[in-house]
C-alpha cells in the first residue's frame, strides 16, 4: 500500500514537471518562436553553465480568483527562478515567460522575484533579470502594484552592494520598465523588445502623436536618443553573450576585487604606436578608441554605452590582466566637449567602478563644456556637476592623463588632481591613504 501510494506521488511530480516547463502550453511556444524570441527556460539554459540551474519555486501558482483567474492556473505562475553558474561564478537570475499571461506580474510572480533578489544580497552573487513581460496582471488590481513596489525596494537595497544586470527580452511596458531602470546595466534586442511607460495607444490617444512601438521605446531609440539601454544587440544570442562578457569584468559583489586574468607580456610594451596618433594640428580630430587600443591588453575593451553621448567614451578593459574602468573624451565627436549626455553617462559609469572596485583610468582631451540655451535650459549645471561629483566621491584608483589639452570648468570636472586629494576625509597626496 505504501508503495502505491509512493508511486503515484512520483507520477504526480513527473506531471507537474512536465506542465511546468510547457509554461503556457506548445501553441504560445509555437507562438514566440515564430516572433524570434526563445522562451524563458530556453534563455537560462543558453545563459548559465551545462547542468548548473537550480529552479526555486517551480510549483507556485496565482492566488486571485477574480475577472476568470480561477479557471487560469500556470505552474510557476509566468516566471523562472533560481541560481546557477556562469564561468563558474554564482549567479541569481529571473527569467520572465511571456507565454503565461504576456508575463504580467502577479502576487506571486514578484515574490519569486524579491526571494531570489534577496538570496543574491545575501550571498553576495549578481542577480540577473530576463525580462518580457507586458506589465502589471490587470486583474489582481493593486496587490500586483504592490509586488511591483516589493521589487523595487529591493533593487534600491541592492544597488551598490551586488551588480544587477537587466536583459529587456521582449515587449516591457508600465510597471516592468521601473526595475530594470534602477539596476547597473539594461541590455536590449532589435526589433523584438520594447520599453515604455505608455505604449504607442496611449500616446495616440493623449498627445495626438502616431508612433510605432520601435520609434517609441525599440533598442535603437534606447541606446541612442534616450540612454536607458546600455547594450543594443542583434538578438537574444547576442544579448547573452553580451551579458556573459560583462560580468567577467566585475566582481561577484562590493567586497570583492574584479576577476583577473594572466597575463604575459608580448616581447616589446613600449607601445610606439601612441607616439603617432595624436595630430600636431591642435584642432584636427582623433579617435579616442585608438589612444585606448594602444594602451590595454589587446583586444580587451568592452566599450558601454557606445551610441548614447558619443563625445565621450567608456568602458571596461584589461590591463596586466587586470579589470579596469575607462572614461575618455572623444575628440572626433564635437570635439570632445561636455554636454549633458555625455556627463550623466560618465558619471553613472564612474559611480559603478566606484561601488564594485573597478580602478579609473581618465583619458582628457576637452575643450570645455558644450554652450548654448539648449543646455542651459535642459540642465548642464546640476547634470555636468553630476560628473564632478562621481569622481570627487571615488575612492578607487584613478589616473588621469591629458592627451591634449584640459580648459575651464571640463578640467576640474574631469578627474583632475585636485579631486585625488581627499578620499573618506583622508589626504591622499602622500600617498599613505588607503584605497586613494
Amino acid at each position: 500500500m505504501a508503495g502505491e501510494i509512493r508511486q503515484a506521488q512520483i507520477e504526480t511530480l513527473e506531471r507537474k514537471n512536465a506542465e511546468a516547463l510547457l509554461g503556457g502550453g506548445k501553441e504560445r511556444i509555437e507562438a514566440q518562436h515564430k516572433k524570434g524570441k526563445l522562451t524563458a527556460r530556453e534563455r537560462i539554459h543558453l545563459l548559465l553553465d551545462e547542468g548548473s540551474f537550480e529552479e526555486i519555486g517551480k510549483f507556485v501558482m496565482h492566488r486571485s480568483k477574480d475577472f476568470g483567474l480561477d479557471k487560469q492556473y500556470f505552474l510557476g505562475d509566468g516566471v523562472v527562478t533560481g541560481y546557477g553558474t556562469i564561468n563558474g561564478r554564482l549567479v541569481y537570475v529571473f527569467s520572465q515567460d511571456f507565454t503565461v499571461l504576456g508575463g504580467s506580474l502577479s502576487e506571486t510572480h514578484a515574490e519569486k522575484i524579491v526571494k531570489i533578489m534577496e538570496l543574491a544580497m545575501k550571498n553576495g552573487a549578481p542577480v540577473i533579470g530576463l525580462n518580457d513581460s507586458g506589465g502589471a496582471r490587470i486583474q489582481e488590481g493593486v496587490v500586483s502594484l504592490g509586488g511591483y513596489a516589493d521589487i523595487f525596494y529591493r533593487n534600491t537595497l541592492a544597488s551598490g552592494v551586488i551588480p544587477q544586470i537587466s536583459a529587456i527580452m521582449g515587449p516591457c511596458a508600465g510597471g516592468a520598465v521601473y526595475s530594470p531602470a534602477i539596476t547597473d546595466f539594461i541590455m536590449m534586442v532589435e526589433d523584438t523588445s520594447y520599453m515604455f511607460v505608455t505604449g504607442p495607444n496611449v500616446v495616440k490617444t493623449v498627445t495626438h502623436e502616431e508612433v510605432t512601438s520601435e520609434e517609441l521605446g525599440g533598442a535603437s531609440t534606447h541606446s541612442t536618443k534616450s540612454g536607458v539601454t546600455h547594450f543594443s544587440c542583434a538578438n537574444e544570442v547576442e544579448c547573452i553573450n553580451h551579458l556573459k562578457k560583462l560580468l567577467s569584468y566585475i566582481p561577484q559583489n562590493c567586497e570583492e576585487l574584479p576577476p583577473s586574468l594572466p597575463y604575459e607580456p608580448q616581447g616589446d610594451e613600449t607601445r610606439e604606436v601612441l607616439d603617432t596618433i595624436i595630430p600636431e594640428n591642435p584642432n584636427q580630430p582623433y579617435d579616442i578608441r585608438e589612444v585606448i587600443e594602444g594602451i590595454i591588453d589587446a583586444d580587451s575593451f568592452f566599450e558601454v554605452h557606445k551610441n548614447f553621448g558619443e563625445n565621450i567614451v567608456v568602458g571596461f578593459a584589461r590591463l596586466g590582466g587586470r579589470s579596469i574602468g575607462i572614461v575618455g573624451n572623444q575628440p572626433a565627436v564635437l570635439a570632445g566637449v561636455l554636454d549633458i549626455n555625455a556627463s550623466t553617462k560618465a558619471a553613472r559609469f564612474v559611480r559603478f567602478c566606484d561601488s564594485f572596485n573597478v580602478p579609473l583610468l581618465v583619458l582628457e582631451d576637452v575643450p570645455g563644456f558644450l554652450p548654448g540655451t539648449d543646455q542651459e535650459w535642459r540642465g548642464i549645471i546640476t547634470n555636468g556637476a553630476k560628473l564632478l561629483y562621481a569622481f570627487c566621491e571615488a575612492t578607487v584608483p584613478r589616473i588621469t592623463v591629458i592627451t591634449r589639452k584640459a580648459y575651464g570648468g571640463a578640467y576640474d570636472v574631469m578627474n583632475s588632481k585636485h579631486e585625488l586629494r581627499l578620499a573618506n576625509g583622508r589626504d591622499c597626496r602622500d600617498g599613505r591613504a588607503g584605497g586613494c
